[in-house]
C-alpha cells in the first residue's frame, strides 16, 4: 500500500511542470509521447556509439577484448565460418551500449524530471555523472580485476593430455556479459538513492533486512555472472555487499532531506 501510494505521488509530481509559479496538468497521452522522445533520443545515441565503435572495431576487438585472454596463455578458435563475423557485431553491439550508457541515463533522467521540483532539476547533471562513475566503475572492475581472475582460474585446469582451446565467440560472449552485469551491479548506490527519493526505500528497512540482502547478493552474482564457478560468483559478490553497505549511506543521507 505504501509503494502504490508513493507510486501515486510520484506521478502525480510528475504531471505538474511549473511555468512562471504555474502547474499545467500533462495527460496520459503526453506522457507517452515525451517517453517516446526519450526514447529514440536514447536510440540515435545508441546508434551514434556503434557507429563509432564499428570504426574502431579491429582496435576493440584485438587490442581490448583480446588482450585478458593472451595474458594468460590461452588459446582462441573459431569454430564456424561466420563466428568471426558475429564476434565483430557482438562486440560493436555491446561496446556501443556502454558507451551511450551516459546519453541513456540523460534521457531517463529527462523524463524523470518534470516530476522533481524546480531546485532538484539543477541535480540531473550531477545524478548523471555519478550514475555513469558507478556504471564505467563496475565495467573497469570487472575487466581489470574480475575477468582476469576468472580466467588465470579456467588456465589452471590444462593437462599435457587435455589442452585448453577457447572458442572465440563464447569467450567475447562470457566478457561482454561479464562486463555488462557488473557495470548494472555497481549502480546499486544510485538506485538506493532514487528508490530513497520516492519513499520506497528507506535505510532502517537496509538494515533489517541485511542478512536477508547477502542472500540475494549471492543469488544475483550467480545469475550474472555466465559462468557457474565459485570463485567468479564470490569475486562479484564482494564488492556488491560492499556497494549495499554504502546504498545504506547514501539512503541515509538522502533520508534526511527527502522529496516535499
Amino acid at each position: 500500500m505504501a509503494i502504490h501510494t508513493s507510486l501515486l505521488h510520484l506521478l502525480s509530481k510528475k504531471q505538474s511542470a511549473s511555468s512562471d509559479d504555474t502547474t499545467k496538468e500533462m495527460s496520459f497521452l503526453e506522457h507517452l509521447e515525451e517517453l517516446r522522445w526519450q526514447i529514440i533520443k536514447a536510440l540515435i545515441g545508441f546508434f551514434v556509439a556503434t557507429f563509432l565503435c564499428a570504426l574502431y572495431a579491429d582496435f576493440i576487438v584485438q587490442d581490448l577484448l583480446l588482450t585478458p585472454i593472451k595474458s594468460v596463455g590461452i588459446k582462441t578458435q573459431v569454430l564456424s565460418p561466420y563466428g568471426i563475423l558475429l564476434l565483430y557485431m557482438e562486440s560493436i553491439l555491446i561496446c556501443g551500449i556502454i558507451l551511450s550508457m551516459p546519453y541513456t541515463l540523460y534521457c531517463l533522467w529527462k523524463f524523470v524530471a518534470p516530476g522533481l521540483l524546480p531546485n532538484e532539476r539543477h541535480y540531473i547533471s550531477r545524478i548523471v555523472a555519478l550514475t555513469s562513475l558507478c556504471f564505467f566503475a563496475g565495467v573497469a572492475f570487472g575487466y581489470f580485476i574480475l575477468l582476469p581472475t576468472a580466467l588465470h582460474f579456467f588456465a589452471t585446469f590444462g593437462t599435457e593430455y587435455i589442452e585448453l582451446n577457447v572458442a572465440l565467440d563464447q569467450y567475447i560472449s562470457f566478457m561482454l556479459a561479464l562486463l555488462l552485469g557488473a557495470g548494472l551491479v555497481f549502480e546499486l548506490p544510485m538506485i538506493s538513492f532514487f528508490l530513497t527519493k520516492m519513499g520506497l526505500l528507506t535505510p532502517s528497512f537496509m538494515r533489517k533486512y541485511r542478512r536477508h540482502a547477502l542472500v540475494l547478493i549471492l543469488i544475483i552474482s550467480a545469475i550474472v555472472t555466465p559462468t557457474p564457478d565459485a570463485l567468479t560468483q564470490i569475486l562479484l559478490a564482494a564488492p556488491m555487499f560492499l556497494l549495499y553497505e554504502i546504498s545504506i549511506l547514501v539512503s541515509s543521507i538522502s533520508y534526511r532531506s527527502p522529496v516535499s
